[in-house]
């Protein structure tokens, strides 16, 4: 959680700066740095898949931080960035260690925590990240108003500074089995199929497919949400922040003691439940287009933000939870890989896909936004019997010869695997 810590403030120093940052140490304009940023990071995704590969091969915990040192290097480059070749290699960079990232940190999470504890470890993640990205954002507005150009510098060696500092404190955290997880000959053997074997696992694909909508939607909050708040509601432009600001220390402060309630629940039920509260909020935003008293929408935004994070709240963390445990262990790696690019691929469409639809008609984009969730929610509890009872249930073991939950003794027939899930007619 340290490392999380520290990684998240570092990263909150810079993100919200870094088109000024280029534009002021080149002179170039604002519009062609957002072009050559937006084409060296693209390299992110080709560091996802590489990331994967390597989980398998070297463990996580030796990605995460291989990860974190060349974002590392990647940022103590960019002062010397001085034209438009060397800042496209040094965001290229940065951008590598940005892909390998998900994939690592999820599979290292799983390889250090099981049950419910990953549950918990998940939550507590996205809650720091959260306090820092905002932290972060503080200090590095502190230090720019200054109005230094030796800020903007100190800013980016900083951000540094605190990837060594989180490679450095999640190096010394142990990974049992050593360097790569201990497995049995024939689990070995199926690593070599490479990424062929997750791409003939049509479950993990329905599971990885179905989260398409919803990571389009978690994009609203940054991209469509300020365009239509300021230009079709009338509100003022200060709001953004104060919106983003309840999403943030909503999710700060209320992850974990809502994870902790969740547990008792099937994961995938959760998710569902998440991707349903989304799909409320979005007919909530949808609905304050035709609402004529600012007071009114002024009240319903901050409603429908509210509902928006607690939909976060209630999927983010057990959706996690669920992919990393319906992964083999012997090939997490590029499992979660290939799960990473359901939110790479959006996230990299969401600006242009959702600004189009903004411009065609708002409503329809609340509209499409909220019923997809509904279909990503009712995909979700048709998974339930075809995936992994491990992945479903927080409090089963995922040793096979440990299938006994002690704390609830109606689950004690369950296996770990879909066949038996099914034969166990868990209600």
């Amino acid at each position: 959680m340290a490392g999380m810590v520290v990684d998240a403030t570092g990263s909150g120093m810079y993100l919200p700066l870094s088109l000024l940052f280029f534009h002021h140490v080149t002179g170039l304009p604002i519009e062609r740095v957002g072009v050559i940023m937006t084409g060296a990071a693209l390299f992110s995704l080709v560091g996802n898949p590489i990331a994967g590969v390597l989980v398998d091969r070297f463990g996580a915990r030796a990605v995460v931080v291989g990860g974190y040192l060349v974002r590392a290097v990647g940022f103590a480059a960019y002062p010397l960035v001085d034209s438009p070749l060397t800042m496209f290699l040094a965001v290229a960079l940065v951008a590598l260690g940005d892909g390998s990232y998900p994939p690592s940190i999820q599979s290292f999470v799983a390889s250090i925590a099981r049950g419910a504890d990953r549950d918990r470890l998940l939550a507590a993640q996205r809650s720091l990240r959260n306090a820092g990205l905002g932290a972060g954002g503080l200090i590095a507005g502190a230090a720019l108003g200054l109005g230094s150009d030796a800020a903007y510098r100190v800013i980016v060696l900083v951000s540094a500074v605190a990837f060594v500092g989180a490679a450095l404190i999640l190096r010394t955290i142990p990974v049992p089995g050593g360097r790569a997880p201990t497995v049995p000959r024939a689990a070995t053997d199926r690593r070599s199929g490479g990424y062929r074997l997750v791409l003939r696992d049509r479950t993990f694909l329905a599971l990885t497919l179905q989260n398409v909508p919803t990571a389009f939607g978690y994009m609203v909050l940054s991209v469509a949400l300020p365009v239509y708040v300021t230009q079709e509601l009338d509100v003022p432009a200060s709001l953004v922040g104060v919106l983003y600001a309840v999403n943030t220390v909503g999710i700060a402060l209320l992850q974990i003691p809502v994870t902790r309630r969740l547990i008792r629940y099937r994961r995938t039920r959760t998710v569902a439940a998440g991707a349903a509260t989304f799909a409320a909020s979005f007919a909530a935003f949808a609905l304050l287009a035709g609402v004529p008293a600012r007071p009114v929408a002024l009240a319903g935004v901050f409603a429908a933000t509210a509902l928006f994070t607690l939909g976060e709240m209630l999927h983010g963390a057990p959706l996690s939870a669920l992919v990393s445990s319906a992964a083999p262990e012997e090939t997490r790696g590029r499992y979660m890989a290939v799960y990473q690019f359901s939110w790479a691929i959006p996230i990299t469409l969401a600006p242009a896909v959702l600004t189009a639809l903004l411009s065609l008609s708002p409503v329809s984009m609340w509209l499409l936004l909220a019923g997809g969730v509904s279909c990503s929610a009712l995909t979700m509890l048709r998974l339930e019997s075809r995936l992994p009872a491990r992945a479903v249930h927080a409090r089963i073991p995922e040793d096979p010869e440990d299938t006994e939950d002690p704390e609830d003794p109606e689950e004690t027939d369950i296996r770990p695997d879909a066949t038996a899930t099914q034969k166990a007619g868990v209600d």
